[in-house]
């Protein structure tokens, strides 16, 4: 299928040749917007995932395509895979985060209005999911120079061990992870990272009224002061500035008691320009708290500039950014890149929504993609 790109940014022109019918693709749409409707309308929080697992599952089934599943991550080969051939991993996930008190529609329920879908995953990231999930089918049967693999995970909103994670040991090889997350059809080539540390400060206990104790809410803020002000040295050509932000404090439990503990929490978002445990000994050393990491799992990521997705992103005129907001990326251990339909700025919003041309859009985008990716080999 030949790309013909306008002069706008973006703007990607698909005709079919002559056998490769439109209505194939426009099938898929249909079938894509439909099960995204289902998908609203199956609650599947983190760790609750299996009913929507169900439907994607049985989805693969009605197209006859054998399927895979290790807890609620499912996940499929194309037809005729072969293990002497790289491998493309197509991935989204399908749990959400709770709604808000916001909402003014029924978040389970999928309603269309003004070619907006609302409901709850509408936007993240029930489109790209379903939209992945079309591309996937239109090349399931095709012979491919590449392997495709289609993975729908669980857990990404929580970063948990049983989504993503679990998953790669089952997967080969990569040579590239198209990560399905709203971005504007726009493509990130790099990701932050998060370290969630919690900090104690030790002081010494005495009576408020005397002249005792060594109040540990003051050390505290001398912590805070240097935090508040704080700079890493190096910086992200994509990312920019890796940032460290105070959350959370905690200290004593009656008022005429100096306390002789005070707890805080930093939330570090880490650009490729340092990893996880050099953050970690950085802040040790300019603190005086004692800290502790509560993972230290979530890496940024960044691609090879060289890496062939970046020439097609060229090729194609999409253009490339850095997001400052987390994904499965960070549990692939291969390159990646994050690119899909709907806003990052709707997810976890009340009244979620995505726009239904967007996923057609999203569909023509990835099938695009990946034909001129495979191409140039």
């Amino acid at each position: 299928m030949p790309v013909q790109l306008s002069e706008a940014k973006n703007t990607i022109c698909i005709k079919p040749t002559e056998n490769e019918p439109l209505e194939t693709l426009d099938t898929l749409k249909t079938e894509a917007i439909s099960l995204l409707k289902q998908l609203i309308e199956t609650p599947s929080f983190s760790r609750e995932e299996a009913n929507t697992a169900d439907l994607i599952s049985n989805y693969l089934d009605s197209k006859q395509i054998t399927w895979h599943r290790l807890e609620n991550n499912v996940w499929a080969k194309n037809k005729q895979f072969d293990p002497t051939l790289p491998c493309l991993l197509l991935n989204s996930h399908h749990d959400t985060v709770r709604p808000n008190q916001g909402y003014t529609r029924d978040p389970f329920k999928a309603e269309v209005s003004e070619g907006k879908l609302y409901g709850l995953g509408s936007n993240d990231a029930g489109g790209c999911l379903v939209s992945l999930m079309a591309a996937f089918v239109h090349f399931y049967e095709r012979s491919l120079p590449y392997n495709l693999i289609f993975a729908a995970t669980a857990e990404e909103e929580i970063s948990g061990k049983n989504g993503m994670e679990r998953l790669i040991p089952a997967l080969p090889t990569l040579e590239l992870a198209i990560v399905g997350e709203p971005t504007l059809l726009q493509m990130a080539v790099a990701e932050k990272g998060l370290v969630v540390i919690d900090a104690t400060v030790t002081g010494k206990a005495g009576h408020a009224a005397r002249e005792e104790g060594i109040n540990a809410l003051y050390l505290a803020l001398d912590d805070l002061l240097k935090i508040r002000d704080y700079r890493f040295e190096r910086v992200s050509p994509y990312l920019g500035n890796t940032k460290v932000t105070a959350t959370v404090i905690q200290a004593g439990s009656q008022h005429n008691v100096v306390p002789d503990t005070c707890t805080y929490t930093l939330d570090v978002r880490v650009t490729d320009a340092y990893t996880l445990q050099e953050v970690l000994t950085e802040l040790k050393a300019a603190l005086g708290a004692k800290l502790e990491p509560r993972s230290l799992r979530l890496n940024s990521s960044h691609i090879d500039p060289a890496h062939r997705i970046i020439q097609v992103a060229d090729e194609m005129g999409i253009s490339k950014y850095g997001s400052p907001t987390l994904s499965d990326q960070a549990l692939i251990p291969y390159p990646s890149v994050k690119i899909g339909p709907g806003d990052s700025a709707r997810s976890h919003t009340p009244d979620e929504f995505i726009y239904l041309d967007e996923i057609e859009k999203g569909i023509d985008l990835y099938v695009e993609l990946l034909n001129v990716y495979m191409r140039t080999v």
